[in-house]
């Protein structure tokens, strides 16, 4: 099939007018929050820059994409104009989960960095970051995603600040953290942004995590007590409650799981095919609580563990527990995208409250994104994975939903075509661009089908 035959076979199933509508749902749910026009215009300008095809997102760039003279608006809505950040955190997520809400709902908590110079910056300081996978001068911020099978983004997130902070009064409060500021983990962050959501009414099934965040007695009770069970990765030192007493999370599962008691499962779909692993589950003293062992396939070696807890009067077996840590990984997309798409870790603030307000307003553009890539999804099911026997995919096999890069990109293009044409040529274009992006994927999706293809036929 040549381009242009393949190109007219495309579906095209994007409304342009949902670019705007779902930016103008997202601008009324912000504009209370704002007493004067300025800055409510600013910030709808500064969403909108973030969104922008810009190489770097701070307030000068910002401002130039909004075709202002100076930076001062930009900066002030950072650094002075009077807003209640938190409450626009609740915002976006009231707007998240409002088209994002589906039963199996989990909530997955991880940290990232972004590296700084100097010693000034709120919570700066020599740690560990999975941004470099080194210690590294940087800013660390813990973050909380919404996940569903409609889609998933982050809805909450605040500044990990290292306790030697707590030393020096003067410091903490030069960067806008005050001067009583008190020292709090990684565990604890996460355990406020879980306690945020549920007093919002979230419904919430499930939770998960990395090791961070699995050895937290307090975290994992915290979901207990609400009857929210959850899948944490463990440390193999973790100490598992069984009969005879705690035992080491490798200790138990070498005892505890015969060769036969593996079983092969995927706990995800991957950009090249299932994520496949063998999985065991091993009892503790709990009925309610298991140990989940995942093995490599190719390093049988390879040993990761899980901490689970399913909730009275529900029932969880095997695979759907995998699928549960599987999901941890969509926190790990929501920091790609939102570092790449919408310049999250882009600020060059140095006081905490203009960092917190620029995340806000960076998590406010992913959201608005991942809502957008989600309303496509229900119209664009997944395409069937391979067949047995299936040499290429039907000629109707379809295309990949629309993604948050993409709906970025088409959402800067059509911003740009209606400010810059008149009604009916912008139309124009627009409908040529979608119609491209739907080639786009079509091909990506035949692509994907061909990976999955292979990837299933060496785990056969």
């Amino acid at each position: 099939m040549t381009q242009h035959e393949d190109q007219g076979a495309s579906a095209v199933s994007i409304d342009p007018s949902l670019f705007q509508e779902k930016f103008d749902e997202l601008a009324a749910e912000l504009a209370p929050l704002f007493a004067r026009r300025e800055p409510r215009a600013h910030a709808a300008a500064y969403v909108r820059g973030l969104l922008a095809d810009l190489p770097r997102k701070n307030c000068w760039t910002l401002s130039e994409q909004a075709g202002a003279a100076r930076a001062f608006g930009m900066q002030r809505l950072l650094y002075q104009a009077v807003w209640d950040e938190e409450a626009a955190r609740d915002a976006v997520r009231r707007f998240a989960v409002r088209h994002l809400a589906a039963p199996g709902a989990v909530l997955v908590f991880d940290e990232t960095g972004q590296e700084k110079k100097g010693s000034v910056t709120a919570g700066v300081g020599r740690q560990y970051t999975g941004t470099t996978g080194q210690v590294s001068n940087a800013v660390v911020a813990v973050y909380c995603t919404y996940a569903s099978a409609l889609g998933h983004c982050l809805i909450d997130g605040d500044l990990y600040v290292q306790e030697h902070w707590t030393k020096d009064p003067d410091r903490c409060e030069r960067a806008g953290l005050g001067r009583d500021f008190t020292f709090h983990t990684k565990t604890a962050i996460a355990l406020e942004q879980a306690r945020r959501a549920v007093a919002a009414g979230l419904v919430i099934d499930w939770a998960a995590g990395d090791e961070v965040y699995g050895r937290s007695t307090k975290l994992r009770g915290f979901f207990e007590e609400q009857g929210i069970g959850y899948v944490f990765a463990v440390g193999v030192n973790f100490q598992v409650p069984t009969s005879v007493g705690p035992i080491r999370a490798d200790l138990l599962a070498a005892k505890k799981i015969p060769k036969r008691a593996w079983n092969r499962i995927s706990c995800g779909q991957g950009a090249k095919g299932p994520r496949v692993y063998d999985w065991a589950q091993v009892a503790t003293s709990s009925p309610r609580h298991h140990l989940l062992v995942r093995r490599s396939l190719a390093d049988p070696t390879d040993l990761a563990f899980f901490y689970a807890y399913v909730p009275e009067g529900r029932s969880m077996a095997l695979p759907g527990l995998v699928k549960i840590a599987g999901i941890r990984w969509a926190v790990e997309e929501d920091f790609a995208d939102g570092k790449d798409a919408v310049g999250l870790d882009h600020t060059q603030a140095r006081r905490y409250r203009s960092w917190r307000r620029h995340i806000v307003l960076a998590m406010a553009a992913l959201a608005l994104l991942a809502v957008i890539s989600s309303l496509d999804r229900r119209v664009h099911p997944a395409p069937v994975l391979p067949a047995d026997g299936e040499a290429e995919p039907p000629e109707d096999f379809g295309q990949i939903a629309l993604t948050v890069p993409e709906a970025r990109r088409l959402f800067q293009l059509f911003t740009a075509l209606l400010r810059d044409l008149p009604t009916t040529l912008a139309a124009r274009r627009m409908a040529f661009h979608l119609q491209w992006s739907a080639w786009r994927r079509r091909h990506q999706a035949r692509s994907r089908w061909h990976h999955y293809k292979k990837r299933l036929a060496a785990l056969a």
